[in-house]
């Protein structure tokens, strides 16, 4: 029995067409149920710097948002962008863009249901997400206890072991004269006792972390994209145009590039902006529940900004990066055309990517380890959390030595599992989305 067959595919069934057609068709229904909110994309980012430490919550709206992007901007907005425009064309951006900009409307929603309904545990703090959408909204706690140990599956694998693992390959690519071994307990133990020394201090310490990571590791990333992007100045019309007329017709076969069609182009750039921005999954709401907000719909725009900047702004520019090197065409694999594409800027290229790899895969585990604790927290009580924690810095370490193989597929799988229970929640409460919109037109427009 090939085990590592088994798991891809069962990674490769769940992330199959049915999910992605019902995410993407989440998206569009939102955007109209709630009255085209990405409009109000322009509040949602002057609320998330406004400080509200008045109302009732764990942390600021800031250290929310900062959470949940440090969980979503991972290396998919590196890897997974090449391994869309590998499989599917230039094209394939286009449509993690649009993936993106109908995908605000989801995070919207699922923020919107977890303030609404999160709950005040004994010790003080809150909790909320869509286990408690689907136990208090629509008395269907069996499939919020379903999507905890979803959620608490997903968790450690895509979460931790296979991002403590992915940081350990590319060291040991980048200094190959180092003992690979040498390289994974250095690195593995590294990340371990940074990871215990940030989340065993619980959501505040994780979002006083992520609120300084997180901003830093963008900008510089987004600032390296733009060298590279200037480097290309040339070739970016020529680059947009490839884009937009590749992801209607498809790219016939180039060099080394075996060609796809509309279809492909589709398919792989919304699995991977789907992947990516984590719209419509279930996770990033289960930070927004903790935050200090005096309505759901404020806490609710906050938190679709970070779609934005995920897919719309970080994925994009990865993107524009990848076609305008022009590697795609040789057929390389996703790592190796991540790594050509940032290999243009000679100098400080592959720097630039190491340094977004590293920060971006170790936010990602400080993010993940707070939705897995509140998912055991929902099963198993309070008690679960410090066991938890303690077992998530173990993780990294076994993540960072151990090969995963097919860790990474069962854990993505799951991960896509996650979303099933909270679409029903999205969509059956979405009469609740769009009422507390309404009642809440003065937090849009901005009559505080």
């Amino acid at each position: 029995m090939d085990i590592s067959k088994i798991a891809a595919d069962f990674a490769g069934f769940v992330w199959g067409t049915p999910l992605i057609v019902l995410l993407f068709g989440t998206h569009l229904f939102l955007t109209f149920r709630t009255g085209f909110i990405q409009r109000y994309l322009g509040r949602g980012i002057k609320l998330s710097i406004t400080k509200d430490d008045t109302s009732a919550g764990d942390v600021s709206q800031f250290g929310a948002l900062m959470t949940a992007l440090a969980a979503t901007i991972g290396t998919g907005n590196i890897v997974g962008v090449a391994g869309a425009v590998a499989a599917g064309g230039p094209g394939a951006v286009l449509w993690m863009w649009l993936t993106g900009v109908f995908g605000i409307a989801t995070k919207y929603g699922e923020a919107l249901l977890a303030v609404k309904y999160r709950v005040q545990m004994p010790n003080g703090s809150y909790a909320g997400g869509p286990m408690y959408a689907l136990e208090r909204g629509l008395n269907m706690k069996w499939l919020g206890i379903i999507f905890a140990i979803f959620t608490c599956i997903a968790g450690f694998g895509i979460g931790c072991m296979s991002q403590a693992n992915s940081v350990v390959g590319h060291l040991q690519t980048l200094l190959p004269a180092v003992n690979k071994e040498t390289i994974a307990w250095t690195a593995g133990g590294l990340m371990t006792v940074l990871t215990a020394a940030v989340i065993l201090g619980g959501v505040k310490s994780i979002a006083k972390v992520c609120s300084v990571l997180v901003p830093f590791m963008a900008i510089l990333y987004v600032i390296g994209c733009a060298c590279i992007l200037i480097k290309n100045f040339s070739v970016i019309p020529e680059t947009v145009s490839l884009i937009f007329s590749s992801a209607f017709t498809g790219q016939a076969a180039i060099g080394g590039f075996i060609g796809a069609g509309m279809k492909e182009a589709m398919r792989y750039g919304i699995a991977r902006g789907l992947f990516s921005n984590e719209s419509g999954l279930g996770s990033a709401p289960i930070v927004a529940a903790a935050a200090q907000t005096k309505t759901p719909v404020r806490q609710a725009l906050v938190s679709s900004t970070g779609t934005f900047w995920d897919t719309v702004v970080v994925c994009a520019m990865t993107g524009l990066v990848i076609v305008s090197s022009g590697h795609w065409k040789e057929g390389l694999s996703k790592v190796e055309l991540t790594q050509a594409a940032f290999g243009e800027l000679h100098t400080y290229g592959p720097y630039i990517l190491m340094f977004g790899l590293i920060t971006f895969v170790f936010s990602t585990i400080l993010g993940w380890s707070y939705y897995g604790e509140k998912a055991a927290e929902y099963l198993l009580g309070t008690r679960a959390v410090l066991p938890y924690r303690l077992l998530w810095v173990a993780a990294v370490l076994v993540g960072s030595v151990m090969p995963l193989g097919f860790v990474w597929d069962f854990s993505d799988a799951f991960n896509g599992l996650m979303a099933i229970p909270n679409l029903i929640a999205l969509i059956a409460l979405s009469g609740v989305i769009a009422a507390e919109t309404r009642a809440s037109k003065n937090d849009l427009i901005g009559k505080d």
